[in-house]
């Protein structure tokens, strides 16, 4: 059994740390939040993430995890340290590393014995150098360590999925030797292993989340010109997802993307660039088109109520930023939600999981039980998170609660035809009912 420390309990360290003691090492989990530390203790987690409470529980009550805010605990004995500590976005885009910063210099000041020291936060490239000059300069004394860089690729909402069955792991690293140690921890997991210099690993991260990013902006472009011209930008989709060059995922239009990763990674790729002189056009347009799609869905929702929301009741279905999960950042829903809110509406929304944690972000929300309650007696009805309870409500009685039967649909969940034949003005993204596409289909 290999004794491993994972610093930081955001999603990252836990998944990661719970992952690998269900694999059958020992974990101690390390997080300066007292609070934190005490609610896992209590065997409770801090996030929703599908199956991570009771793969935590089932291996704290094997004796294999274990939760701490003391650095000498965790890192007594290791032969591994993970660094899943958070960064995020500065004033210009840039990644905020003060927290990589304050774990490496905590960890050189308590570590004992020699340490291979991961870092799975997803850094600016020349992170793993920088990481190691603080490291060696607040030793103590001198010590032998190595830094391994092994980027995250975890998806909220299917993250433990995607730890157990990666696509490939990614290892970084000046020191040979360090990095095969760490790809013999992986190698349970029977993936391919890429090892590589450390820039170079660092770099496969950003350019993964930023061509995924690429694809998400490039699809919802396209929702906008289909709006124009009539065509249906679903089928669209479908059509070009069956070339084997392009593949059919990340090509579903909607509101764009939100959450920890995408918006922020984007941004400080391109920060990278300008800082070192380039001009990251394309990255820049990415972001704007993710920008303009989030402002298209309050727009509509002003057209299709004589021009404007304000007094208006919108209900609003879903406020996480993706379906399975709690997590609100960068929510795409929430910043719809708060253009209405400034515009005078009144929105009532619920969320399967994500009320409470959007109830401390957003004033003036009416949450409510279920999505019944939420589209009584409203004039619109928006469709923001596609959570899959959302896909299979009884349409006649949202229908029937309803002052008016508007349905704004963000992430194309319905069918069209049969929304129109059950009474509802319906409008998605990007299915050709807009403009042009009012009269090539024949829309009133």
């Amino acid at each position: 059994m290999r004794k491993l420390c994972v610093i930081g309990s955001g999603y990252v360290g836990l998944v990661t740390g719970a992952c690998f003691a269900d694999l059958g090492n020992s974990v101690t989990l390390v997080d300066i939040d007292e609070g934190k530390i005490e609610t896992l203790q209590q065997g409770k987690m801090p996030i929703y993430e599908p199956g991570l409470s009771e793969m935590a529980q089932r291996n704290t009550v094997a004796g294999r995890m274990h939760f701490t805010t003391s650095y000498l605990e965790g890192l007594d004995q290791a032969e591994f340290v993970f660094i899943c500590v958070g960064t995020p976005s500065g004033v210009d885009g840039e990644a905020d590393l003060q927290y990589v910063r304050s774990a490496a210099e905590t960890i050189a000041e308590a570590m004992t014995h020699p340490l291979v020291i991961i870092n799975k936060s997803t850094v600016p490239v020349g992170t793993g150098d920088w990481t190691a000059e603080i490291i060696q300069r607040k030793q103590p004394k001198p010590m032998d360590f190595a830094v391994v860089s092994c980027p995250e690729f975890l998806r909220e909402g299917s993250a433990i999925a995607d730890f157990m069955n990666p696509d490939r792991t990614v290892l970084g690293s000046t020191n040979p030797e360090a990095a095969d140690r760490v790809a013999e921890l992986y190698a349970p997991l029977d993936a391919p292993i890429v090892i590589t210099d450390i820039r170079t690993a660092e770099m496969i991260k950003y350019a993964s989340n930023a061509f995924l990013a690429t694809r998400i902006s490039f699809i919802n472009e396209i929702s906008i010109i289909c709006e124009r011209l009539g065509a249906d930008v679903t089928e669209v989709a479908r059509g070009m997802g069956f070339d084997y060059r392009i593949g059919p995922h990340f090509l579903q239009a909607g509101l764009g993307f939100g959450g920890s990763c995408f918006p922020k990674d984007v941004k400080a790729l391109a920060n990278m660039a300008q800082t070192h002189g380039m001009h990251p056009q394309l990255l820049n347009a990415v972001m704007e088109i993710n920008a303009f799609q989030r402002r298209q869905i309050a727009m509509k929702a002003r057209e299709m109520l004589d021009g404007t929301v304000n007094g208006k009741t919108i209900a609003v279905l879903g406020l996480a930023f993706k379906e399975n999960t709690d997590d609100i950042r960068e929510s795409p829903s929430l910043t719809v939600v708060r253009s209405l809110l400034n515009q005078g509406a009144l929105v009532k929304a619920y969320d399967p999981v994500a009320m409470e944690n959007a109830s401390r972000e957003v004033r003036g929300l009416t949450l409510c039980s279920d999505a019944y309650a939420a589209a009584q007696d409203a004039e619109a009805l928006l469709v923001l998170t596609p959570w899959n309870e959302f896909k299979h409500l009884d349409m006649s009685r949202i229908r029937d609660s309803m002052k008016r039967q508007i349905l704004i649909d963000g992430r194309n969940l319905y069918d069209p035809d049969e929304l129109r034949q059950m009474g509802f003005a319906y409008r998605g993204v990007g299915r050709g009912y807009d403009g042009a596409g009012l009269m090539a289909n024949g829309d009133q």
